[in-house]
């Protein structure tokens, strides 16, 4: 018996969470979940499973008193069926369709069926004609074990998940999600409005279209705790984690003690994104900004941000370019290709966006001076979308979007530099480390501008912290972290933004001051 609903002691709510969280891939939590099992009687992690999923819906759904689940196959369903018994015996309406041969389940869940059937659900092993009217669905159709999309009987259930106008709880994973990539395994993937992941979290359910399949996501480890020698596939990053990169400010200092910043870019018709990238870099807490524009005919000074110090050709300068945090490429066009072969080679630091990423996509000698840069420990952070990664792997926008971890670990390992994979859970990567997947942001981000707004802010925090701190200038461990940093403040400034009643995107200008107030 339940009794009155109330949330699990592990259990708890993500996005955002104060702390960072390691994510574990399909084959690691497998792994996870058959270290748990040879140390507990039988059937103990399912029955933890319903118990939780059960608690979940109860404390989170109160008002369901019609509640449909629709089991698989696997253990997914088993963790439905029990959940079944716990929700029927807190007086709530319970029917559950059962898409599956019984003699041929697991044996957790044949368990789970047998308790099932002796406290009187009812099991049905087949779909209604229609879509369910309940109040309350409970997706337990698929997996971590799915590796195809979801077809006939299952694939008609996933459609009838989706089509309950009530709220759609996922037990571990949508299914039809991969638990891996966060891309669907096919057309048919049930739109949860909350899951519930157990025992690991997933990287999915964080990056691709992961987040927006997911829901609002929770989180109960069934009282298990990883072995310490499996690494996670990524770390999901956490609020303490994020703010670690600020640096502070003392009485004593200066603007030239925290740093300077160069913005290359701003070709003719473009000179608003460098100009972006350069308040963005001052507001982020850089000591002197200089905005060298590729047009030469740019206005003299920025007349909103006078602050900024605009100096022609500046990339001229060695000595300015060996001393600076270089920030190359927003609204560069065809012309940063010329500035390019000196930024690589001489660039102190250097963030490369834009224009600069798709110019050395396309010409090989920049591609092997990017290469040659890295092999030298001259740290570098690239930030592609999509389509510029997938430029500089050589393969289309899908195919990066196919394997996001993937595509943005090849891009780190290829050019020895941190990679900012944007995007839906934005991948923030170096070479030979555990990636990490931001939390933060929504769609109001998906506007002119604000890209060129985080290319700014990297630079900016990038050389304040240089400026405070005494770890070596090629290590990549602190600057992925001040990568993450800069990337969950961009997205948690979209989020407060939204959350104070903001519709429609969140123009880049005023995203700079928005950044500023995310806490």
């Amino acid at each position: 018996m339940l009794g009155l609903p109330q949330p699990c002691r592990t259990m708890q709510r993500i996005l955002v969470s104060t702390h960072r969280a390691p994510l574990f891939g399909s084959a690691a939590s497998r792994a996870i979940e058959q270290q748990a099992q040879a140390g507990l009687p039988a059937h103990t992690l399912m029955r933890r499973a319903g118990r939780a999923v059960a608690r979940l819906a109860l404390a989170a759904m109160p008002q369901a008193l019609r509640i449909w689940i629709v089991a698989g196959p696997g253990n997914n369903g088993g963790d439905g069926l029990d959940a079944a018994m716990h929700l029927q015996a807190a007086g709530r309406h319970v029917d559950v369709t059962l898409l599956a041969d019984a003699a041929r389940l697991p044996d957790d869940a044949r368990d789970a069926l047998q308790r099932a059937r002796e406290a009187g659900v009812a099991i049905h092993t087949h779909l209604p004609p229609t879509t369910p009217v309940v109040d309350l669905a409970i997706d337990g159709l698929l997996g971590l074990g799915a590796t195809r999309s979801p077809a006939g009987e299952l694939a008609r259930a996933v459609a009838f998940v989706n089509e309950v106008p009530a709220p759609r709880l996922a037990i571990d994973l949508p299914s039809g999600l991969h638990a891996d990539t966060g891309q669907p395994l096919g057309t048919a993937c049930v739109r949860a409005t909350h899951t519930l992941a157990l025992l690991t979290l997933k990287p999915g359910l964080f990056t691709a279209a992961g987040r927006e399949l997911a829901g609002e996501i929770w989180f109960d480890d069934l009282d298990v705790a990883p072995d310490a020698s499996l690494a996670p596939a990524a770390w999901l990053t956490g609020a303490d984690e994020a703010r670690a990169s600020a640096v502070l400010r003392h009485h004593a200092q200066h603007k030239g003690s925290f740093g300077d910043v160069m913005v290359i870019g701003g070709a003719p018709g473009m000179s608003g994104a460098a100009s972006l990238a350069a308040r963005a870099a001052l507001a982020a807490g850089a000591g002197r900004v200089y905005l060298s524009a590729l047009d030469s005919r740019s206005a003299p000074i920025d007349l909103q941000r006078p602050e900024l110090m605009l100096r022609e050709a500046m990339w001229e300068s060695i000595e300015a370019l060996s001393s600076s945090t270089v920030v190359c490429g927003c609204g560069g066009g065809s012309a940063v290709a010329d500035v390019l072969p000196v930024a690589l080679h001489r660039a102190a630091r250097l963030v490369l966006d834009a224009d600069a990423l798709n110019a050395i996509a396309a010409d090989p000698a920049l591609h092997r001076a990017l290469q040659a840069r890295g092999a030298r420990l001259a740290p570098t952070v690239l930030t592609p979308q999509p389509l510029e990664a997938g430029r500089l792997l050589d393969r289309d926008a899908r195919a990066v979007q196919a394997d996001r971890l993937g595509a943005a670990d090849q891009l780190a390992r290829l050019f020895s530099a941190v990679v900012v994979l944007k995007g839906s859970g934005t991948i923030i990567a170096a070479p030979t480390r555990v990636s990490w997947i931001n939390p933060t942001g929504n769609a109001s981000l998906a506007t002119a501008g604000t890209g060129d707004v985080l290319a700014g802010w990297i630079g900016g925090q990038w050389a304040a912290h240089a400026a405070a701190t005494t770890a070596q200038p090629s290590s990549l461990g602190p600057l992925q972290r001040v990568a993450a940093s800069a990337v969950w403040r961009h997205g948690a400034a979209a989020d407060r933004a939204v959350a104070e009643g903001s519709s429609g995107p969140l123009l880049a200008a005023d995203l700079i001051e928005a950044m500023r107030r995310a806490a």
